[in-house]
């Protein structure tokens, strides 16, 4: 089954580092290093399967190949999952796996994600040398991802409305975790409507309340009348099933894999719908990675993140012109830089 689907996917490498003794299950997924070395974040979370998780991380380490080349990162793409409820987490089992990743010997850098963050990067750099993301660094790399999402949303608003301003635009946040709640932010300092939606009711609540904002439930967020749905918690949110249900203009968010399939970009075409493809609107993340790995400065990312808008103007352009989806634009986008290096 791994064979079959690293090639259905076109990967290099996949490794699975497992230490019973600390609970560690996880899986590291090389995509493509024509670039350089792998490099994409450690991200944890209670999968049903080792099927589920497979998937995942073969998916997710996939679209960061397109992302750095996007970015136009001399990187690859990478991406690991460990297997755990991130109540049992510890630090021996971060201990343990970074000597997995270790062992890789550079070809995969890891740095945050989903329920992994800086205070584990230094666990995790107790054991090898291959780790970004940390305290002496650049830190956390959310706020950097929210400044691109933030950007490539002026982007989407200029093609879709003739201007980039936010003032009055109608805005769903779908997450609200460390990228959905700086998104939030920025767009009510913009002049935005904002509504934010979570699965943690109390969360949401709270962080409503304290930048008054509305709140629509997790179950109704597809149905929540916007000019932009914001999808920031995890992937494949956009289906058969919620495309359907949506009242928007734009679908412009920082989560990954927000579609459940690639098809589904054709989908939200025909119904008019503008959407930005993740791995280039929420490259900021990466490229803030990237930056310490280049002894740079957060200046360095945010003015790099603040591209991101740019690039997929052009796109959407290209798209526009070519008569495709804004996917395939970004994808061809992405190659022509990997077969250039090739």
């Amino acid at each position: 089954m791994v064979i079959t689907e690293m090639g259905d996917y076109g990967h290099e490498q996949v490794t699975y580092i497992s230490d019973p003794e600390v609970g560690l299950e996880a899986i590291v997924a090389i995509h493509d290093t024509t670039l350089g070395p792998s490099l994409g974040g450690t991200r944890l979370r209670p999968y049903p399967s080792e099927e589920a998780a497979l998937t995942d991380v073969l998916r997710l380490s996939q679209a960061m190949t397109y992302k750095a080349a996007a970015a136009h990162l001399d990187l690859g793409g990478g991406k690991a999952v460990i297997i755990a409820d991130p109540s049992d987490k510890t630090d021996e089992m971060m201990r343990a796996y970074g000597r997995g990743v270790d062992w890789l010997g550079g070809r995969y850098i890891t740095s945050v994600d989903m329920n992994t963050g800086v205070e584990d990067m230094e666990v995790i750099a107790e054991a090898t040398d291959h780790v970004v993301g940390r305290e002496d660094g650049l830190g956390d790399p959310s706020p950097v991802t929210a400044t691109g999402v933030f950007s490539g949303i002026k982007a989407c608003c200029e093609a879709t409305y003739g201007t980039e301003s936010l003032d009055g635009r109608s805005f769903v946040i779908q997450g609200i975790g460390k990228v959905g709640r700086d998104l939030a932010t920025s767009l009510a300092e913009a002049g935005a409507s904002v509504t934010v939606s979570d699965i943690d009711a109390d969360k949401v609540a709270t962080f409503a309340d304290t930048h008054g904002l509305d709140t629509v439930g997790p179950d109704a967020v597809y149905d929540e009348p916007c000019d932009v749905f914001a999808p920031c918690a995890i992937g494949g949110v956009l289906n058969d099933d919620t495309i359907p249900r949506l009242a928007c203009d734009i679908v412009a968010g920082g989560a990954n894999n927000v579609l459940e399939d690639r098809s589904h970009a054709t989908d939200l075409m025909e119904r008019g719908i503008l959407y930005a493809p993740d791995y280039v609107i929420n490259g900021g993340g990466l490229i803030t990675v990237a930056t310490e790995a280049e002894n740079g400065t957060m200046a360095d990312a945010i003015e790099q993140a603040e591209a991101i808008g740019d690039r997929l103007a052009k796109m959407i352009k290209s798209a526009e012109e070519e008569s495709i989806t804004v996917l395939e634009a970004a994808d061809r986008y992405a190659m022509a830089r990997i077969e250039q290096a090739e």
